[in-house]
């Protein structure tokens, strides 16, 4: 086992910061930076094309009837979230964030949840995975729409932009749209995409990178660099970890109290304290000037990577936990057996 195994250290993030080293002594400028842009745009549109392409009806359907998780995890991403972020106001007064990291933080709240590592940490803790699928894919599609008026509704009211319909109308013809196509698409391209998915996670992972280079290239030239230092990204790390575990410790409570059983615990935990780098870092691409997008994405990158570190220690003690309930099941029907 690497020490990246060991640490929980996604390979992925370590490239992303790769990329954003790169744009920070290499950034794109002129002539360049317009054929970023569109090839950036490009780029996002094939993401939400495969992204539709893989999409199962039957995957969702086989969860769609279990309305009450749904209804939790909906609301932890979309309200719990996003009152949280508001929570982190009185951080600014006191020096801790700086106001552009608190909008960052702001716009990570207002995200839809992650699909693939939600369902994944689902499975490996087993939990109800039909029942994931269907909230993780939910929230990515509902979020296509709900995010754009949750920053607008939450940064319009700390003095931020409040052209929602218009970042509604971009995030619809840039995302939905080829999203749509791609599962329309299905009948005819789904079993290749079957066939081949470390090809559509390579074209995945590549936009994403992408999007952060010319993120963090006009970052650069605009001095972000001069606006975020080491205690920036402390401040970062340490909000984002208070941040993730309060959410943690009110989904299993919440879940606990309405009386769900383990597995649907399990998928109430990692599918409601989950935010989506796939769909946060295009969709800051069309919803913020240029400029802007790096450091707003900033928090997000770093609060992706603890979430996946903390939440693979939790699948861990999940799995085991199941396990024991599940052997103790088996004991008490053996026991209950006519002699």
């Amino acid at each position: 086992m690497s020490w990246l195994q060991r640490l929980k250290i996604d390979k992925f993030l370590l490239i992303l910061v790769c990329v954003v080293v790169i744009a920070s002594f290499f950034p794109c400028e002129g002539i360049y930076k317009t054929f970023f842009g569109y090839l950036t745009t490009a780029a996002i549109a094939l993401l939400f094309f495969m992204h539709g392409a893989k999409l199962s009806r039957e995957a969702i359907m086989a969860g769609i009837s279990h309305w009450r998780l749904h209804l939790v995890v909906f609301l932890s991403t979309f309200a719990l979230f996003p009152l949280l972020g508001l929570g982190m106001k009185w951080l600014v007064p006191v020096g801790i964030l700086t106001p552009t990291l608190y909008y960052g933080f702001l716009y990570l709240c207002a995200l839809p949840a992650t699909v693939q590592s939600a369902i994944a940490y689902t499975s490996v803790a087993g939990g109800n995975i039909p029942a994931a699928i269907c909230s993780a894919s939910a929230s990515s599609i509902l979020g296509v729409f709900l995010s754009p008026v949750l920053v607008g509704l939450l940064m319009h009211t700390q003095g931020g932009t409040s052209d929602t319909l218009h970042a509604i109308g971009s995030i619809v013809l840039q995302l939905m749209v080829p999203f749509i196509i791609g599962h329309l698409c299905r009948p005819l391209i789904g079993a290749w995409v079957q066939r081949h998915k470390k090809i559509v996670n390579i074209t995945d992972r590549s936009s994403i990178l992408l999007v952060v280079y010319v993120a963090f290239s006009a970052a650069v030239v605009e001095g972000i660099w001069h606006q975020i230092d080491g205690w920036s990204l402390l401040a970062i790390l340490g909000c984002s970890i208070v941040l993730l575990t309060i959410v943690l410790i009110i989904n299993t409570y919440v879940a606990r109290l309405f009386g769900f059983n383990t597995k649907d615990e399990i998928t109430i935990v990692f599918c409601g304290s989950k935010k989506s780098l796939a769909n946060g870092i295009p969709m800051a691409n069309v919803l913020f000037p240029a400029a802007a997008v790096g450091a707003m994405v900033l928090p997000l990158m770093i609060f992706h990577q603890i979430q996946l570190m903390v939440c693979a220690v939790l699948a861990s003690r999940y799995a085991k936990r199941v396990a024991r309930e599940e052997a103790e099941a088996v004991v008490k029907k053996e026991e209950v057996k006519p002699v």
